[in-house]
């Protein structure tokens, strides 16, 4: 595919409206890192939410033009707008959309973002598995947890026009790129194995094809990726954007990495090294990456390791 379906930005700025963490004391803010202010004024009354989900805004600017978009609207119906409006973010300025993957942290907040933001045609990019219905997780014991499947037509009423697509899909005239299906190399990557759907009648493994991500190209620095979920695997996500791309160097990786619980702690060690390898400039882990798999960026790639938070600014600078 080559850099030239990608532009070349100066400035990535990425706005988490919504984590699984929030600490409103840390005062660690940088160059990079803007953390999220309890203050209205001067008092301490302002509060930002956090809970299991995910939700970012994506803002490109190359010279004095600055660009928009939103990936994935968390759990919640409402967090994730109500965090934008505590961060005095004005959701109308988005000006596209796309989805990681069709679970629920990811969509839950659609349709309020959707009303919010107050377009009648924006574009939402999502890949085509992402309205797989009947889909569950499979936890022992006969017990399934069934997973809301994300319904079209209200999607489409708030305002969205859906983009499907298995392909990368440029979005902000070519500042981002959806990666559409991600291709899954790596041995150790072994995508959900407890997600199931159901399909006339037959219980079959979910393969979660549409877990995807995005990319943007920073000036001199390299490549931006952040994922959602990562369950293609954060490594095969950030080798096929590298190779899809035909580019080499990884400036920042983030996202939920899908690396918690018992299920996938055991391949904790292989993803790092791997990361490690890829050798980014920062490691941003979120969402459902685990305090295992959080707590070992942290020590084995420790000036890389940002500790993401909702509400949290981060700018990445050519």
């Amino acid at each position: 595919m080559g850099t030239s379906q990608l532009n070349t930005v100066d400035k990535v700025e990425i706005i988490s409206l919504e984590d699984n963490y929030i600490d409103l004391t840390a005062s660690d803010n940088s160059d990079v890192v803007t953390r999220a202010m309890p203050l209205k004024g001067n008092e301490f009354s302002n509060s930002i939410l956090a809970e299991h989900g995910f939700s970012a805004i994506v803002k490109t600017t190359t010279g004095n033009k600055t660009r928009t978009m939103i990936l994935d609207f968390g759990l919640s119906e409402d967090v994730a707008v109500r965090n934008a409006e505590a961060l005095s973010f004005d959701l109308a300025q988005v000006e596209a959309a796309a989805l990681s993957h069709g679970h629920i942290d990811h969509f839950g907040g659609m349709i309020k973002a959707g009303e919010t933001i107050g377009k009648k045609d924006l574009e939402l990019a999502v890949h085509p598995s992402v309205f797989r219905s009947n889909r569950f997780l499979s936890v022992g014991s006969g017990f399934k947890i069934t997973m809301p499947t994300p319904n079209e037509s209200q999607i489409q009423k708030a305002g969205f026009r859906i983009v499907k697509t298995r392909d990368p899909y440029p979005l902000l005239d070519g500042d981002v790129l959806f990666l559409g299906e991600i291709a899954r190399t790596t041995s150790f990557e072994q995508g959900m194995p407890n997600a199931f759907f159901e399909l006339d009648g037959e219980e079959l493994p979910d393969a979660l094809e549409d877990d995807t991500g995005i990319v943007m190209h920073l000036a001199g620095k390299g490549l931006i990726v952040l994922s959602g979920c990562a369950h293609s695997g954060i490594v095969n996500t950030v080798k096929y954007a590298k190779d899809l791309l035909g580019f080499s160097k990884v400036h920042a990786v983030m996202g939920g990495f899908h690396l918690g619980g018992p299920m996938f702690e055991p391949i904790i060690g292989e993803t790092v090294q791997a990361i490690k390898e890829i050798n980014p400039e920062y490691v941003i882990p979120t969402h459902c990456t685990g305090r295992k798999a959080i707590q070992t960026f942290e020590r084995e790639m420790p000036e890389a390791f940002i500790l993401n938070m909702a509400g949290t600014t981060l700018t990445f600078s050519a």
